[in-house]
């Protein structure tokens, strides 16, 4: 009789997208400046706002409301993936929330790191069980699918049998108004419901590659106050180094979606969908294609890396959770996953991290 095989499994997902909707046009009335200090003029802002659509294929993003904070999201998107997975919240081993900065109020810009928010998701489901072990991951953009790898090693040792992986972020709270960038950024969340089965062959994650590479790269993304010296207070916020990023990247990225794929035998061909991070629209085609040119392959098959970051913004560790979640209930035109395909997740963020998931749909 052939041997079981333990496997992680995707048995539910949700998101949380929220109501505000902020356009390009919004920004126009904003005064941008440089990290010298000079500002645009009204005019140069217009052409800002046009080159900045060119750049990134964002039309449009989400804010969440005032009232929100990223632990409310959070909870939501986690609702939505527990009723999808049917099961009882009892029964959870684990909650891991993926994060940055934590719950930052409209009216108030620092940051509440105490308690977790998973351990205020876990209050806010009313879950008793006290071996349901919550906690924070913080680690860039990579934040979900490091936790989603955690939790992977968790279910396969057999320690624990169903997970709930969330990632959350409002970076509408954590963006420069008077920088350039804060264009980029949007807030959400995004959760799935892991759970580990036996079968004969290997389903669900089958290999990941996670890497840091901080001796250099350590602050292309960092923290700092505004780029106006007249702003009023020295808050800290979102910065980067978005050229450096970009080509970054487009250098490491395709080559860590090669180690995972490596890691189970498999080849960019096997695969059916390829599901980046949504930082920039023209960043990801870049990288795509690098990727394929790494396996020598000319034709980049339509459709097979499907985007909302043209009407969603960059939520950072939220982007890959929603994207997913989109696709499974039909939200996105012309995408759907059967069971068979093999989708590869992949992410760059601060750190900088860098990492890959291979996954089968069962």
């Amino acid at each position: 009789m052939a041997s079981s095989t333990r496997s992680s499994v995707i048995i539910g997902t949700g998101c949380t997208i929220p109501k505000r909707v902020v356009t390009n046009e919004d920004f126009l009335q904003y005064r941008f400046y440089v990290p010298r200090g000079q500002h645009f003029d009204p005019a140069d802002t217009a052409s800002v706002v046009a080159k900045f659509k060119e750049i990134t294929d964002i039309s449009e993003r989400r804010y969440a409301t005032p009232d929100q904070l990223t632990s409310d999201l959070a909870l939501a998107a986690a609702r939505e993936a527990l009723t999808a997975s049917a099961i009882d919240p009892e029964t959870l081993d684990y909650i891991v929330v993926a994060h940055n900065f934590g719950d930052v109020r409209a009216d108030n810009p620092r940051s509440d790191l105490v308690p977790t928010l998973a351990a205020r998701v876990k209050q806010q489901l009313e879950i008793r069980n006290p071996f349901c072990v919550a906690y924070d991951l913080p680690f860039g953009c990579p934040g979900w699918l490091q936790a989603l790898i955690q939790v992977d090693y968790f279910l396969r040792s057999g320690d624990a049998q169903r997970a709930l992986v969330i990632g959350a972020e409002i970076l509408s709270r954590v963006s420069d108004p008077h920088d350039r960038d804060s264009m980029l950024y949007a807030d959400g969340a995004g959760a799935v419901v892991v759970e580990a089965v036996e079968g004969k062959e290997r389903v669900g994650i089958l290999a990941h590659a996670t890497r840091s590479d901080t001796l250099e790269h350590a602050r292309l993304l960092w923290m700092d106050t505004s780029y106006n010296p007249n702003f009023g207070d020295d808050r800290l916020f979102l910065k980067m180094h978005g050229h450096t990023l970009y080509e970054y990247a487009l250098a490491t990225v395709p080559a860590v979606v090669r180690l995972s794929l490596e890691r189970c035998s498999l080849s960019l061909a096997d695969v059916s969908k390829v599901l980046l991070h949504q930082a920039n629209a023209k960043m990801d085609e870049a990288i795509l294609r690098r990727l394929f040119r790494l396996y020598k392959l000319r034709e980049v098959p339509e459709g097979i890396m499907p985007m909302t970051i043209s009407w969603l913004g960059n939520s950072s560790v939220a982007t890959l959770p929603t994207l997913l979640d989109l696709i499974v209930r039909g939200r996105l035109e012309g995408q759907r996953i059967g069971s068979g395909d093999v989708l590869v997740f992949a992410s760059v963020g601060a750190g900088m991290n860098i990492n890959s998931v291979v996954y089968r749909w069962p």
